[in-house]
């Protein structure tokens, strides 16, 4: 199988780039919040930027690294969305405490892992586009359950979730959705994950256990997508089942497919690039449900690995890859 190409002329220098980085990023986010070095459009971008690496990440596991097609990831967004702000609001109301913050985002993403594992058991029994049927199915099943339970504020939204996504809350998010799905992949049971993409079968046959390791994956990815949407949720501090729509889910693979699949460093890239995108073609009204799928067409016929497919900062790759990759650049 095809391995990640490393980017940067320096293997052997990054060994400790990646904890450096990650503390400098969660440093200045904390001295934001003391001292607030950034006005409130800048951190909202921020905010919207991590969350989207936090979908990216995720849906590149499932669709990049396992070669799987899903495209009902904002379903999961939706679910942990409606699961942290229901528990915040109707289930133990009253003011959250900023240290149990974290437990509520958590409690969203394990909703939306049991939902996903359930939704996993009877999607991989098929083969081929079968999941993107059933993923789009999801979605639209999840959006219509929510506009039909007045328990969800229906049609309506959900109203008086308080704003407790904080730019170092979403960084320290950010930090342990790459911080995991790196070492899964990388680990050896993600190697069996990441053998499925090229031959399942000829994984099969070498006995990789082809369902579990689908199923953990699309688990993890439905985990994260989950958490996305609960520090969504408490961002806007307002949600309702239209935010959640094809779009959202379109706009996710915008963000995969223009930074590249089976890449952390692509994950980075494209949900930054959508994200100030975004922020760009506000000014297009309606018209930017347009240009976001078109992308996804354009990116499809022209570039489908995206821009960074198969590439990877060495920053961001495990201690025993890099030697590995000290060792292939060794004379």
């Amino acid at each position: 199988m095809p391995t990640p190409r490393t980017l940067g002329s320096s293997v052997a220098g990054c060994r400790w780039a990646l904890p450096v980085l990650a503390a400098s990023a969660f440093l200045a986010a904390l001295l934001h919040q003391q001292w607030a070095l950034f006005n409130g459009y800048t951190e909202f971008v921020l905010i919207t930027a991590g969350i989207n690496i936090i979908l990216c990440a995720s849906l590149n596991l499932v669709n990049g690294y396992m070669g799987e097609f899903s495209v009902g990831h904002a379903g999961f967004m939706a679910v942990g969305a409606y699961a942290a702000g229901l528990l915040a609001v109707k289930i133990l109301p009253g003011a959250t405490p900023v240290w149990a913050f974290p437990l509520v985002v958590a409690f969203g993403g394990v909703i939306a892992a049991a939902i996903g594992f359930l939704l996993a058991l009877l999607s991989f029994k098929t083969r081929g586009d079968y999941l993107a049927i059933i993923t789009l199915a999801f979605l639209m099943i999840v959006k219509s359950a929510l506009e039909n339970i007045p328990f969800t504020g229906g049609p309506r939204g959900l109203l008086g979730i308080e704003r407790l996504t904080t730019l170092p809350q979403t960084v320290a998010w950010v930090i342990v959705t790459l911080w995991v799905i790196r070492n899964l992949v990388y680990s050896k049971f993600g190697r069996g994950i990441t053998a499925i993409r090229e031959d399942e079968l000829a994984a099969g046959a070498m006995g990789v256990r082809t369902r579990e390791a689908k199923i953990l994956a699309f688990v993890v990815s439905s985990f994260f997508g989950g958490v996305a949407g609960s520090l969504f949720a408490h961002q806007l501090q307002f949600i309702n089942p239209a935010t959640f729509d094809i779009i959202r889910s379109t706009d996710i693979l915008v963000m995969v497919y223009i930074g590249g699949v089976a890449s952390l460093t692509g994950s980075l890239l494209g949900a930054v690039l959508v994200t100030v995108l975004a922020q760009l073609l506000q000014p297009l009204g309606t018209w930017r449900a347009v240009v976001m799928p078109l992308t996804l067409v354009f990116l499809m016929l022209f570039r489908p690995r995206g821009l960074l497919g198969l590439r990877e900062f060495a920053w961001l790759l495990p201690g025993r890859e890099l030697l590995q990759r000290i060792k292939e650049k060794s004379p």
